[in-house]
């Protein structure tokens, strides 16, 4: 039985982290926690030097601290490394931040980021962002493509989710439609029901040499920097796909070169 003071306060991190800023009406409406209860978890982790407040924007954001957090995590799976000098030649190119996300039980996490290399990215920062993986493009690219066992295994988990981004796994006949066009047009797009709106992602999948998606590879850009979303998709999503092959010939390259 887990400690609940504990799982809310993670809960809340990670709701945070997806965003720049965060209010406590936000983080109220996202995690259902009392408002009195998310200022006191606000104050004592602004204590522990965890979170800022910021006045001049009115709101929370998580300070450099938090990165201390996974300081004890070493592990980087050979995709990321396969991956990591695509990401960067893509975004030095089109200037836009890409990353790459990994599965986590019922969602992605970002596990590296051309953010800092971008000049024009929507975010201040993405690694170990948690990403929902229905309504998030990273996350759809990752469900979509997953051999049949794996998904039914996952909507199992997602159906008995209370996060509301993870309310369509309910409703199997309309998650199959978005599956089977999302699966027609070999790439995935960010909801555009959640936040932020005034950007969105395109993502693909990345597959190993058995041809099992093991990752996803996600493009952001400003909405406002193209005249409508299949232009920006036009554009972007061969892009995205041909270094998703590349970075499957290399991370094939890598498994063999360990196996030597």
């Amino acid at each position: 039985m887990g400690i609940r003071a504990v799982e809310r306060a993670l809960r809340v991190l990670q709701e945070m982290n997806l965003q720049p800023y965060t209010s406590v009406g936000h983080l109220h409406a996202r995690t259902g926690l009392p408002k009195p209860t998310l200022v006191r978890m606000l104050q004592t982790l602004e204590h522990a030097g965890y979170v800022e407040n910021d006045p001049r924007v009115g709101g929370y954001q998580l300070s450099a601290l938090v990165g201390s957090l996974s300081s004890g995590y070493h592990k980087e799976p050979m995709v990321v490394e396969a991956g990591r000098p695509w990401a960067i030649a893509v975004t030095r190119k089109y200037q836009w931040p890409v990353s790459i996300s990994l599965l986590d039980r019922d969602a992605v996490v970002v596990r590296f980021s051309t953010v800092p290399d971008s000049s024009v990215s929507p975010f201040h920062k993405t690694v170990n962002m948690r990403l929902p993986l229905i309504t998030r493009g990273m996350g759809l690219a990752y469900l979509a493509f997953t051999p049949k066992e794996e998904f039914d295994l996952i909507v199992g988990m997602l159906r008995n989710s209370e996060e509301p981004e993870d309310e369509l796994a309910r409703h199997p006949e309309r998650l199959d439609r978005l599956v089977q066009v999302t699966r027609e047009r070999g790439y995935a797009l960010r909801s555009p029901q959640v936040e932020p709106r005034n950007s969105n992602t395109i993502a693909v999948p990345v597959f190993n040499d058995n041809d099992r998606v093991v990752a996803s590879l996600g493009l952001t850009y400003f909405t406002s920097a193209f005249p409508s979303q299949n232009d920006a998709c036009d554009r972007y999503a061969p892009v995205l796909k041909t270094a998703s092959d590349e970075i499957s010939k290399d991370l094939a390259r890598l498994n063999k070169s360990s196996l030597i």
